[in-house]
């Protein structure tokens, strides 16, 4: 790629301009024409730095607010809207086609649908699409693997509150609740949405009435009392390649990996849980990011999946804790020209090839009215704390948080014992950071 100086660019584009980009100093690894050509779908600094350090021919697929910062940094770019779904949406994958793209990869939940609909033209596997279909609903994500034989809670489709209240009211009569007691919780998911957004735990009927109607459609599913973790599973020629399992100390707050000897424990049982969700999704290559939940009983419980990086930076933790680099990883494994030796040689070994135990926690201020970020004695001066991404606060009221919530920013830590992290990640939900 020729590289463009920054005398050439417009003013406003050059204030784009990063220095210390590999595709701007001029030390991008050289691309090896024998190997794939990826398209990057959606917008992840930490991806296409790991793109320009990769031996692979990339380009960024993306919206047109990006075009600046990858003119500036000599980024090959191609604008779209991922929104927009009309009669050119098939516009994107005769692009990429004729650009000689040999794969696309999703690099967050909106995109999914999109990698199913390019790489099916790409890979000329018109299943693709309907595949990453059941990648996006979460409902039909359960009947199929219902039909797998995989475990799932009880769920259904709610389209409207007293959808909520049926279900709710005959979880618990098929729990055998009594008049008087208090009633077991149901989850209200969005139907499309990454992670906790949209997710809220209804204890009570009267909580049905605090969900939006804009929210609606949504999935309800029985409370699963057990361990919840996630893992990250690389596949190639349908075969796991790595398996790290993350162990979440709060749903929603903190997370760090490799998990705890309790949760590895369990990675014999877990491994076989993700071949079979392998066999039931039919997916032959690429980074899938499924949760679960092991009950007191031992018994294991599907969550859901996702086909792209998953959230709370666990792609960062990953390389933190065992060196290599998740989204080249994930580019090793959806590129078709990539080799059984070359991605058995990329890998190191689960949890024994592990420098340490990198945990991350994300912050939601306490207090409803605040002035400045403050970070907690107990925070910075910890011997495991790396850094955080907080920033001074934009205005002084708090807003409510709407289901699970959003988090203002990432703590990092990295240590050598797996029950200091988990503790010390609990403890900061006790702190405050906002003030």
């Amino acid at each position: 790629m020729s590289i463009t100086s920054e005398k050439q660019l417009p003013e406003a584009v050059a204030a784009w301009r990063d220095a210390e980009m590999d595709s701007v100093k001029g030390t991008e690894t050289p691309k090896d024409p024998n190997k794939g050509y990826i398209a990057l779908l959606g917008w992840s600094i930490n991806a296409i730095k790991a793109a320009q350090k990769f031996d692979r021919r990339y380009i960024v697929v993306a919206p047109e607010w990006a075009e600046d910062f990858c003119a500036a940094n000599n980024i090959p770019f191609i604008s779209w809207d991922f929104i927009r779904l009309n009669d050119r949406s098939m516009e994107i994958a005769e692009k990429l086609k004729d650009e000689g793209v040999d794969v696309a990869i999703p690099l967050f939940e909106e995109t999914v649908e999109w990698s199913g609909a390019i790489n099916s033209v790409l890979l000329d596997s018109p299943r693709m699409f309907g595949q990453s279909i059941l990648f996006r609903d979460k409902a039909l994500m359960k009947r199929r693997a219902q039909l797998g034989g995989i475990r799932v809670g009880i769920f259904e489709e709610a389209h409207e509150k007293e959808d909520i209240v049926r279900f709710m009211k005959r979880v618990n009569q098929t729990l055998l609740k009594l008049d008087g007691d208090p009633d077991d919780p149901i989850h209200v998911k969005a139907f499309d949405k990454a992670g906790c957004l949209g997710h809220r735990m209804i204890r009570t009927l009267e909580e049905i009435d605090n969900i939006p109607d804009e929210e609606y459609p949504l999935l309800m599913e029985s409370h699963l009392s057990g361990w919840e973790f996630a893992v990250e599973a690389w596949i190639h020629d349908g075969k796991i390649q790595f398996l790290n399992i993350s162990e979440y100390v709060t749903l929603g707050y903190s997370v760090f990996v490799p998990a705890t000897q309790e949760l590895e424990s369990w990675r014999n049982a877990i491994t076989k849980q993700i071949e079979l969700l392998i066999k039931t999704f039919d997916i032959q290559f690429g980074l899938i990011h499924p949760e679960y939940f092991v009950t007191a009983d031992g018994e294991m419980y599907f969550g859901e999946v996702a086909y792209r990086p998953p959230g709370f930076k666990a792609f960062e933790l990953i390389e933190k804790a065992y060196g290599f680099n998740a989204y080249q990883a994930s580019m090793l494994v959806f590129d078709p020209k990539s080799t059984k030796e070359e991605v058995a040689a990329f890998f190191p070994r689960e949890v024994v090839d592990a420098k340490g135990y990198a945990g991350c926690f994300g912050v939601y201020p306490r207090r409803r009215v605040v002035s400045k970020l403050e970070m907690p004695e107990e925070t910075i001066n910890h011997p495991y704390f790396e850094s955080h991404e907080l920033v001074a606060p934009a205005e002084e009221t708090v807003p409510d948080r709407s289901a699970f919530g959003t988090h203002w920013g990432l703590i990092f830590f990295f240590g050598d014992d797996p029950i200091k992290m988990r503790d010390l990640l609990k403890a900061q939900e006790d702190l405050d950071f906002y003030v």
